[in-house]
């Protein structure tokens, strides 16, 4: 069947549409993004404002018909941080609902990870023996452990690279006294997550998913995307502060001008590599296999799950480890 997922991230509304079968590898077919930088569009009152909110109908809108275009069978609409967020949500989730026929799904944190982790088990396989993934989006990190399809343990903190960029950084380049500051914050955050999440038992593989992973991966001489998702990507601890180092002295418009980074991106790249510093060191790892499968790809593969006819509902959700109750099911959303 053809799938399109659609993905509202605090920078980016991405639509990506595949070919697929249960148990098949998805094929990407088409995909389009949007950036709105929604978590930019947040008040003082963490609401998201009017002109956002527009962006965001006309982007869902835009959606809509590509998928439709494409001849989707299911498309399968989900929110993460910014609308996680923000205080309005409940609004804006049934104005785009009403105006594009289009119901969003507003992820949990926990399941963002979830979902993540299980892309990223289905890529590298069983073989790979107990994961640890990281994923760093706009406005969360997103960490699981385990050596199931569920993980033993995750979470998700708002440490994303644009709210950091937002939160602390005044200057472009930042201060050396906003740079330490954040450097703080971020050990203080995650040193109790990385103590739970290290009972779980050391990786055999730690994975860095995202396009931040990847920007610092292909800094520190990792492949280039036109070698595809098959390269083998790396990031170690020791190229990542040498990186650091580096890139900490410059501007965004220098940083834009670097192979790999993306201009709409570039000013979040130095508070992304500060995030993956720390979590790299909060979990004990000095290096990260970079994988091409994330959050959208979870999200196709567990709905691929679902397709032998009895039920629209994520039932694997039901075999989740206790205490991190259930995942968000996903059915058949797309009414327009």
């Amino acid at each position: 069947m053809r799938l399109g997922v659609l993905d509202v991230g605090s920078n980016t509304v991405h639509l990506l549409v595949v070919d697929a079968h249960r148990g098949g590898h998805p094929t990407p077919m088409n995909s389009q993004k949007d950036e709105l930088r929604l978590a930019e569009h947040l008040d003082a009152d963490g609401a998201l404002s009017a002109a956002g909110a527009d962006a965001l109908v006309a982007a869902v809108h835009g959606a809509r018909d590509a998928a439709a275009a494409a001849r989707c069978a299911d498309l399968l609409a989900f929110a993460t941080s910014a609308l996680r967020d923000a205080t309005n949500s409940v609004a804006v989730l049934a104005r785009v609902r009403e105006e594009t026929g289009v119901s969003l799904q507003v992820l949990p944190g926990e399941d963002e990870a979830r979902y993540t982790f299980l892309a990223v088990r289905r890529w590298y396989g069983w073989s790979a023996g107990r994961l640890l993934v990281l994923d760093i989006g706009g406005g969360s990190l997103e960490l699981a452990a385990g050596r199931d399809e569920h993980p033993a343990a995750a979470a998700s903190l708002p440490l994303g690279a644009g709210r950091l960029t937002r939160e602390w950084f005044a200057g472009d380049p930042p201060s050396r006294r906003e740079i330490d500051a954040l450097r703080a914050h971020l050990d203080a955050a995650l040193e109790p997550v990385g103590r739970r999440l290290r009972r779980v038992g050391a990786p055999e593989l730690a994975v860095g998913t995202s396009k931040t992973f990847r920007s610092l991966a292909r800094l520190t001489g990792a492949a280039p995307s036109s070698a595809g998702p098959r390269a083998r990507r790396v990031l170690t601890d020791v190229g990542l502060r040498q990186l650091a180092a580096f890139i900490t002295r410059m501007s965004s418009a220098d940083l834009a001008e670097l192979e790999g980074v993306s201009a709409s991106r570039a000013h979040q790249l130095v508070a992304g590599a500060l995030v993956a510093e720390a979590a790299m060191r909060a979990l004990r790892v000095d290096r990260l296999e970079i994988c091409p499968w994330a959050l959208r790809e979870g999200v196709i593969l567990r709905r691929l799950d679902t397709l032998d006819g009895t039920t629209q509902s994520d039932r694997s959700a039901q075999g989740a480890p206790d205490g991190l109750g259930r995942l968000t099911p996903f059915e058949a959303r797309c009414t327009g």
